[in-house]
């Protein structure tokens, strides 16, 4: 560790206050935590309120604001990690380094502590040292992190072999069997013109592939259209939720093609500027994308006159977040961008009006935009015929869980759930999650749905549990893991979250009743309907779901069937109701 060049740090970031996040990474990165002098010297320099620098390093999951060691280990605490042993390896390395489960040693070396999701969910179990993530983990890798760690090697100067992260593809078509060369899709582009650009992709009926399916045409044209001086374009490479990786691997492999969509985006819509925001967790991909960059620049994909078309310039620039799950949402991402709390906004306005900075701003995730350049190349007819008529396309499915095979597959939209649990060798699988906790729990009776936005909407996770796994230890992970990353912001998701957890998690311990099952299912609900944000809204989906298809699995974890009062929840709001003067039948819940 060592002290960082403020001055340096602050010319590298042009005194921008919207960079704050990326400053406040550099600082972590060199110092090892943010120091209270740290935050008020960069409070001053960007002439921000030292609350609001306060607020962002403590907002964040991989700033630390009191000092965690010179080696800070994070176990990827995913629900796959933990089915692959990752408790016992925490457990293992604690032992070697005499240190406790999220305690810093007294000699200030080395703390261990868990995250909620490395995105590494096909090589797992996983941890993150200093930032750098490192996959399958075995007791021998364990060991031989120990030694490093106790040699005080820095970690730059590990044995390579410890940071070798795999793409594995198991199944290409349409997008994963590209071979564009880059610059390929702006020259398309450029020959049709912005507007019959825009007009193909709105022929193509490309969706959004981030999961909410918002058909992306109309999206580009809504920004086009918005009033405004100024246009930007933001590839979300945040994909926090656990059990997706299948944009590490866009990025990883297609990288221009990711480049090329978002340059076209630009030019469609009238953006002089890209931003790619890329999780955390994926420090290793920085350098590569930097020098991607780089490259397109000298190659004239980027600048100004791109191409030598002239009049159209478009810049793009690499931010990283720092751990925070909620920052997937695009409202939430556009104020980490700016430099803030990625607290989601209220909408409307949406982005594509009040966007970045205020202005007209296209959100688009690594897939999407990938397809946007393979339409803009082909046609937007030879899109829609594949998949089906209201879900075009092809989609990329992270396969994870107990399956023979787990990786990336590419299947046009409308598969089966049973075709792909066939396709990755999943035996006798029990249940599957699709689009990670927030998304749809499905047991062995809707395997033949289909997974198209007008059936299974998927954004890309596909999590399998055999038959031999108990799905109220999932639903407690997933409990635990939204109470973690809740922003805070609204009191049904902050308090709910907590709640919900506590309840499940004495369910878990078989210490609950039906009493206990009914307070979790009522906060469920009211989490569901009055949450500020998805989040909220989805926090709750996992219990929800485990209650209607899988209700055996709480009943036999009981302590008592009978409905013994253990909390009451009504009589609990009572000092609310005092304190507001309220005493209607909306202040009470009822028991039925």
């Amino acid at each position: 560790m060592q002290a960082v060049d403020v001055k340096g740090l602050l010319e590298r970031h042009r005194h921008d206050p919207t960079r704050l996040v990326q400053m406040l990474r550099e600082v972590q990165a060199a110092e090892g935590w943010i120091s209270p002098t740290r935050i008020t010297e960069l409070a001053g320099a960007l002439g921000l309120p030292r609350a609001r620098v306060e607020g962002v390093a403590g907002f964040y999951a991989f700033f630390a604001t009191t000092p965690v060691g010179a080696y800070r280990v994070l176990f990827s605490d995913n629900i796959t990690d933990r089915m692959l042993g990752s408790v016992a390896l925490r457990e293992r390395l604690c032992a070697k380094l005499g240190v406790g489960p999220g305690e810093v040693r007294a000699d200030a070396r080395v703390s261990v502590a868990v995250t909620s999701c490395t995105g590494l969910c096909d090589q797992g179990p996983a941890l993150l040292v200093n930032g750098h993530a490192i996959g399958r983990l075995t007791d021998a890798r364990i060991d031989l992190i120990a030694r490093c760690i106790e040699a005080q090697a820095p970690v730059e100067a590990w044995p390579p072999e410890l940071f070798r992260i795999d793409d594995v593809i198991h199944r290409k078509d349409l997008i994963l069997s590209s071979s564009l060369r880059p610059g390929e899709a702006l020259r398309a582009a450029f020959a049709r013109g912005a507007d019959a650009t825009l007009e193909e992709l709105l022929r193509s009926g490309l969706r959004g592939r981030g999961g909410a399916g918002f058909t992306t045409g109309e999206k580009w044209r809504a920004a086009k259209l918005a009033p405004g001086p100024t246009r930007f374009v933001v590839c979300n490479a945040d994909e926090g939720e656990p059990g997706t990786f299948k944009d590490r691997v866009l990025l990883s492999r297609y990288l221009d093609l990711v480049l090329d969509g978002m340059t076209v985006c630009g030019f469609a819509i009238g953006a002089q500027k890209g931003f790619i925001y890329l999780r955390g967790e994926y420090l290793f991909l920085q350098a590569p994308i930097e020098a991607a960059l780089a490259a397109r620049r000298k190659a004239h994909l980027l600048g100004r006159d791109v191409l030598g078309h002239r009049g159209f310039d478009f810049e793009v620039e690499l931010h990283l977040g720092a751990g925070s799950y909620v920052c997937g949402e695009e409202s939430a991402l556009i104020e980490s961008l700016e430099g803030k709390r990625g607290i989601p906004r209220s909408r409307p306005p949406y982005p594509v009006t009040h966007g970045y900075l205020g202005q007209p701003t296209v959100v688009n995730n690594v897939e999407t935009l990938v397809a946007a350049a393979l339409v803009t190349v082909n046609g937007g007819a030879w899109f829609a015929k594949h998949g089906t008529a209201k879900s075009p396309g092809t989609r990329v499915h992270s396969v994870s869980g107990d399956c023979a095979r787990p990786g990336v597959y590419e299947f046009p939209m409308g598969l089966t759930v049973q075709e792909l649990l066939d396709a990755c060798g999943a035996k006798n699988a029990q249940a599957v999650q699709v689009s990670g906790p927030s998304g749809t729990l499905l047991g062995p009776a809707e395997f033949r749905r289909k997974l198209a936005f007008e059936d299974v909407a998927t954004a890309g996770a596909f999590t399998i549990f055999g038959e031999t796994r108990d799905l109220l230890d999932v639903s407690v992970n997933f409990a635990h893991f939204f109470a973690h990353e809740s922003c805070g912001f609204c009191t049904p998701c902050r308090v709910g979250t907590t709640l919900l957890k506590k309840s499940i998690d004495a369910i878990a311990a078989e210490r609950g009743t039906r009493r206990d099952v009914k307070v979790a299912l009522r906060l469920a609900v009211l989490m569901r309907d009055t949450s500020h944000c998805a989040l909220g809204h989805t926090a709750c989906a996992h219990f929800l779901a485990l209650h209607e298809k899988f209700k055996p699995t709480i009943d036999r974890r009981l302590s008592s069937l009978e409905f013994l009062p253990t909390f009451d929840l009504d009589e609990a709001l009572a000092p609310a109701r005092e304190v507001t003067g309220r005493d209607d039948g909306q202040a009470h819940l009822e028991d039925t």
